[in-house]
């Protein structure tokens, strides 16, 4: 087994969940933030919060069994190990949906510029994320209930890559037609002008999309091993790295925010108020 350091473990998470909470701090702060592009990106923030939050948990966990506080199988002690079950997928699907729904958002904003705040309102922003959460919700305590059985892992673990390659198919899509929209608005400098930021902000989330695959997909992977091939050796070399994916996960969580900072002048502005009170 390649062990991560328990210090790293727990710094590595406790600056993925500070890190996430200033941006939601900063978004809830200033007005101007009050958008439906920040509001799916702070629900983006709070599942790198849960995915944190829950590696630091199973680690406590994994200590109190070492020193004879907790049993492995004891009943708490499973119920404690679903709930924390539970807590991963919520922080995995939120994730995915979140990222999804700032992918539409931006291609709404690209493509349908003159009518973005009809369709993208407020409301039915908070209404979307409220479905979302709502759905996450339901399917990871279905998913840690019944983890043990294939049919609840397969789907699971398709919806992964599938939602991955829709997402992908949404970036491409909208990179091919902004080039060809960028073209025949050449003539027009403030339209140029729009053109270029919304581009810039399609850039930023490519950028979120291929921070998540790295640090996401090698535990998708340690699932799917764990549960079709756990005594193949191959399979079981793959999974002695168990801890570094679970330290993936966390990155993450530190990444995203740095990514919100370095590209949104508005979220740079009000860290700097922040700081400099």
């Amino acid at each position: 087994q390649v062990v991560v350091p328990e210090e790293v473990f727990f710094t590595v998470a406790a600056a993925g969940i500070l890190e996430n909470l200033l941006v939601l701090i900063a978004v809830i702060r200033n007005k101007n933030l009050h958008l439906p592009m920040y509001f799916f990106i702070c629900s983006l923030a709070i599942s790198d919060m849960l995915g944190s939050l829950y590696k630091t948990l199973e680690n406590i966990f994994i200590i109190l069994c070492k020193i004879g506080y907790l049993t492995p199988r004891g009943d708490f002690e499973k119920k404690l190990d679903d709930a924390m079950d539970s807590m991963f997928i919520l922080s995995l699907l939120g994730s995915i949906f979140s990222l999804l729904a700032i992918a539409a958002d931006r291609y709404i904003t690209i493509f349908y510029a003159l009518r973005y705040h009809n369709i993208m309102t407020l409301r039915r922003a908070l209404v979307i994320l409220a479905i979302i959460w709502t759905f996450c919700a339901g399917s990871s305590i279905a998913i840690a209930l019944f983890s043990y059985e294939a049919a609840t892992v397969i789907p699971f673990t398709i919806l992964f890559p599938l939602m991955m390659f829709f997402i992908l198919c949404l970036y491409v899509h909208m990179f091919l037609l902004a080039r060809s929209h960028a073209k025949k608005i050449a003539s027009l400098p403030t339209s140029t002008v729009h053109q270029r930021t919304n581009m810039k902000g399609a850039i930023t989330l490519t950028i979120f999309l291929g921070v998540f695959l790295c640090c996401w997909a090698p535990f998708v992977l340690h699932i799917l091993l764990a549960r079709f091939c756990p005594h193949n050796p191959y399979c079981a070399c793959y999974m002695s790295i168990f801890h570094v994916n679970g330290t993936l996960i966390m990155c993450n969580a530190i990444i995203n925010p740095m990514i919100f900072a370095f590209r949104s002048p508005e979220l740079r502005s009000t860290f700097k108020k922040m700081f400099c009170c």
